[in-house]
């Protein structure tokens, strides 16, 4: 399925899974798929199973979106719970598409009680709430991980079975440039190796030339230990970058977790450092050989200068944010460069990289390997110190299921592109006023006017009820509501009110005690 296809599906309102080869396109069109909605006024709730996959699509992670947090269970009383929070409830329930990023990492369980936790605060039974819900990623990358019980995969979870996604498999390649490349990661990703592709492999088992070269390895003390021994090797004075944080403390550290740039970034002149975020303008991409460089020196501001094969560009801050519509929940701010003399496999996923030096010797999860070769290129990018039988296993449980992805991909292409004519249009149609979608000029429009509209009236808008009057009227029946044990979450329905409103109605009626 080309990616023009899989996005007109999307448009339709269906529930997906958009699903390829690593450069096969997938940010790219779920971005395309973000972009549209947004153009016809339409927020999407985007989100990832990792902290380090949400700040790469500008997201918060399905944990803290869905405010199940670290939770491996939800009780009646967790449910009920939720209600209580409005900034969570404000969120999901003024949701209309809910993207899942890099689903390959959250298992079954937890996506089961995703769907649990929205159903619940959207008061909506249908899957995940009556959502139009978008799974993005590839089985084949690095899988769930679960301390304490057998990780089941996200699509043997009943609510993935519920959501019935359309399946989208992108079939362009547009990381890889080199033939034989694609074809023995093909080889790879279908778990069919032969000598030939052995051969290949055992090839690039040599040093890289004397121009920079990322490290990838599979455990993180390996990549710490190389970054710290190759700094100290330098005789310059150091420079200390401390990130700097706003907003709520949960979701600071949700952020500090996903950022690429460390809490305390260490720099000296000459060390070879990677950029961690893409900014086009400032010219600069995460992770490609382009942007890899050396810190030269420093600006006037104190930033430091890294030289690239693009010329010298200034590293001044960025920002890394979890947005909730309008409002800011958390920021933290800090230099977007790391240390690049070596870096762990799990967080180049996503990476696109010219040339990188592997060691796979100490590989010890399936996808480990496959998620490493397939950051590089091409072949002649590819350096290998050492790599193990299992560094090129897949999970056979996915190999079989890869197949029937493949051909339910097949089958919707084709149900779409054999509709008839203006089907599709009306589905599309359909779908839009249902989310509150409207035309892009009328968007525009109303975005022009709302710019001259108080803050109370701004609101408003969303929140009808916001500071207004209480009348007798109300007061009287929510007395008798509150003394016939209505719970909080019940009256917050009922008055179309928040909270904290309700619970300072109540004190000032009376009714409980203003240190409650």
């Amino acid at each position: 399925m080309t990616q023009d296809e899989a996005l007109s599906i999307l448009k339709s309102g269906a529930n997906a899974f958009l699903t390829g080869e690593p450069g096969s396109g997938k940010t790219y069109t779920i971005n395309r798929y973000i972009a549209w909605l947004r153009e016809r006024g339409v927020e999407p709730a985007i989100t990832a199973s990792t902290g380090i996959a949400a700040t790469h699509v500008g997201g918060m992670t399905i944990h803290a979106w869905s405010g199940i947090g670290i939770k491996r269970d939800l009780s009646e009383w967790d449910l009920e719970a939720l209600l209580e929070r409005e900034p969570l409830v404000r969120r999901v329930r003024a949701a209309k598409v809910l993207v899942i990023d890099e689903v390959s990492m959250l298992d079954a369980h937890l996506l089961t009680l995703v769907d649990r936790a929205v159903r619940t605060v959207r008061g909506d039974q249908r899957p995940f709430g009556g959502l139009q819900v978008i799974f993005v990623g590839d089985f084949f990358q690095l899988p769930p991980v679960s301390k304490n019980e057998e990780s089941k995969f996200a699509f043997e979870s009943p609510a993935w079975e519920d959501a019935n996604p359309v399946y989208c498999y992108l079939n362009e390649q547009h990381r890889q440039e080199d033939g034989d490349f694609l074809n023995l990661l093909g080889a790879l990703r279908q778990g069919e190796l032969e000598p030939v592709h052995y051969e290949m492999l055992q090839a690039r088992a040599q040093k890289p030339p004397g121009a920079l070269v990322t490290k990838l390895y599979p455990h993180n003390a390996d990549v710490d230990r190389i970054n710290d021994e190759a700094l100290a090797t330098i005789a310059a004075p150091a420079r200390v970058y401390t990130m700097q944080t706003q907003g709520n403390k949960t979701l600071v550290e949700s952020l500090k977790r996903g950022c690429l740039s460390p809490d305390k970034l260490v720099l000296k002149e000459g060390a070879a450092v990677m950029f961690t975020r893409n900014n086009f303008e400032h010219g600069y991409v995460n992770g490609t050989l382009g942007t890899l460089g050396t810190v030269t020196g420093y600006s006037p501001s104190g930033f430091p200068l890294v030289k690239t094969r693009g010329g010298l560009i200034e590293a001044s801050p960025e920002e890394w944010r979890i947005d909730d519509r309008a409002r800011t929940l958390a920021k933290v701010t800090q230099v977007p460069l790391r240390l690049a003399w070596a870096i762990t496999v799990h967080k180049s996923q996503g990476m696109s990289l010219d040339a990188a030096l592997m060691d796979l010797s100490a590989a010890f999860e399936y996808g480990q390997g496959y998620v490493a070769l397939s950051r590089v290129r091409t072949l002649r990018g590819l350096y290998l110190s050492g790599f193990n039988a299992r560094a090129l296993e897949v999970h056979p449980a996915i190999l079989e299921r890869d197949a029937q992805f493949k051909s339910s991909s097949l089958a919707a292409k084709n149900a779409f592109a054999n509709m008839p004519e203006g089907e599709h249009a009306a589905l599309q149609k359909n779908f839009l006023t249902a989310i509150g979608g409207k035309e892009p000029e009328e968007v525009k429009k109303e975005k022009a006017a709302g710019e001259g509209l108080s803050r109370l009236e701004k609101m408003r808008q969303k929140h009808p009820n916001a500071y207004k009057a209480w009348s007798q009227d109300d007061d009287a029946r929510l007395t008798g509501l509150f003394r016939t044990n209505a719970k909080v979450s019940t009256l917050v329905k009922e008055f179309g009110r928040q909270h904290g409103a309700i619970n300072s109605r109540l004190i000032r009626l009376g009714l409980v005690e203003p240190d409650l």
